[in-house]
């Protein structure tokens, strides 16, 4: 029997925790003999039935290291901005392991998230010429001497030698600047391997790796897919249960929410679409005024919904006065799909992204969606509603005239 080893961040909490476990199933299914390798357990997998399932899947899961690891991985990392190069104990005793399970096939994903140390897994890999490895990629971080994604601040320092990194706040997050360290050290342990395909998720992200020193390897493209029996259009009493039943939902969906996902486009969103709606409804009660009497005008038709925000984010959204209605973030999947439902359009104006699977389970729920033109999100769409558009707030407002929302 065939051995698969799959090593990732997560397994079965997240995107790349269901992508992990998918594939795990499959390849049993196959006739191997699996084992997922990940290193940490998401504070919401602790209560949620599906992460303590997924972690404790069968026997399948194998953690490496332990919380306090992590912890320390994080810590360190965030003084000397040299994420993966700690967590040394952990990633040794997981190695003897992983050599003693002996697998023909290594399926690498997420190798950041400080739990392990990659110069020494990619050590063990090179001592190995006769196992065929995989790497599917979900971010830019392998070739980059930081950073996951470089779209927003439009930085392409990555493509000779990264140095002066301007996204050192951003994950993985440092006091200093090690970006060439990073980016030397990355590029002596990712190159060399004998017998490595590289999968994106994007035409986008490959066209990025071949510019990279990664372009020595075959690059594969796999879409990353979504269930359709479980996303799909369902009746639902969503814009009842808010009292919205009246106005055209334009919904956005992320797992968290700051101003590269588009946050603050959603605000200023709410803005223009309430400045014009006021336009329109000082305009007509002039009119009714004239003609009737009256001064009552017409009310907002359009609402806001953002799921995935913070109780602080939901608070400070109320202060400022938005009209935008916050849901947190939630791990029913029969939820969300009760949302995209109810949505007149899903809107995503990302400015990083590799494969957003939230245009598709939108469009697969029935909702047309709009999203920037960023990274592989024009990729994700099918449905001729859909429109890819400039990153502007105004080409939104004019996408939705388009769309006669």
């Amino acid at each position: 029997m065939s051995k698969l080893l799959i090593v990732n961040s997560v397994l079965g909490f997240g995107s790349t925790g269901k992508i992990v476990m998918n594939i795990a199933r499959e390849y049993e299914q196959k006739g191997y003999e699996v084992k997922v390798a990940f290193g940490r357990i998401m504070k919401q997998a602790a209560t949620s039935s599906d992460g303590k399932r997924a972690a404790l899947y069968g026997n399948m899961g194998v953690r490496i290291g332990n919380d306090m690891d992590v912890y320390c991985h994080g810590i360190l990392s965030r003084i000397t901005d040299k994420h993966g190069l700690y967590s040394r104990m952990s990633t040794r005793k997981f190695l003897k392991w992983a050599s003693e399970y002996d697998p023909d096939v290594l399926w690498m994903h997420n190798i950041h998230g400080y739990y392990i140390n990659y110069e020494m897994l990619f050590d063990w890999i090179k001592s190995r010429p006769q196992m065929k490895v995989k790497w599917t990629l979900h971010d830019c971080w392998s070739f980059t001497g930081h950073c996951a994604h470089f779209a927003y601040v439009k930085c392409d320092k990555w493509k000779e030698g990264c140095h002066d990194c301007p996204q050192r706040a951003t994950y993985p997050a440092a006091i200093r600047d090690n970006s060439v360290g990073n980016f030397r050290r990355k590029k002596a342990a990712f190159t060399g391997v004998s017998d490595m395909t590289l999968i994106t998720p994007s035409e986008w992200l490959k066209d990025m790796v071949k510019q990279s020193y990664m372009s020595e390897y075959p690059v594969e493209v796999k879409y990353n897919t979504i269930n359709t029996e479980v996303f799909r259009p369902v009746d639902n009493s969503f814009k009842r249960n808010h009292g919205i039943e009246d106005k055209k939902m334009i919904l956005g969906v992320a797992s968290f929410w700051n101003e590269r996902k588009g946050l603050d486009d959603f605000i200023e969103l709410d803005k223009k679409l309430r400045s014009i709606d006021e336009s329109e409804s000082t305009d007509l009660a002039s009119e009714q005024n004239s003609a009737h009497g009256t001064e009552k005008g017409n009310r907002s038709k359009f609402k806001i919904v953002l799921v995935g925000l913070s109780e602080a984010q939901m608070e400070d959204l109320r202060k400022k006065g938005s009209d935008i209605l916050g849901i947190p973030r939630t791990n029913s999947v029969s939820e969300i799909v009760e949302i995209y439902s109810a949505a007149d359009v899903f809107v995503n104006p990302t400015y990083e992204d590799t494969f957003p699977t939230v245009n598709m389970e939108a469009e697969a729920c029935g909702t047309p969606v709009i999203t920037y033109d960023t990274g592989g999100c024009r990729e994700t769409l099918k449905s001729d509603k859909s429109m890819v558009i400039p990153q502007s707030v105004d080409e939104i407002i004019e996408a939705l005239g388009k769309m006669n929302v």
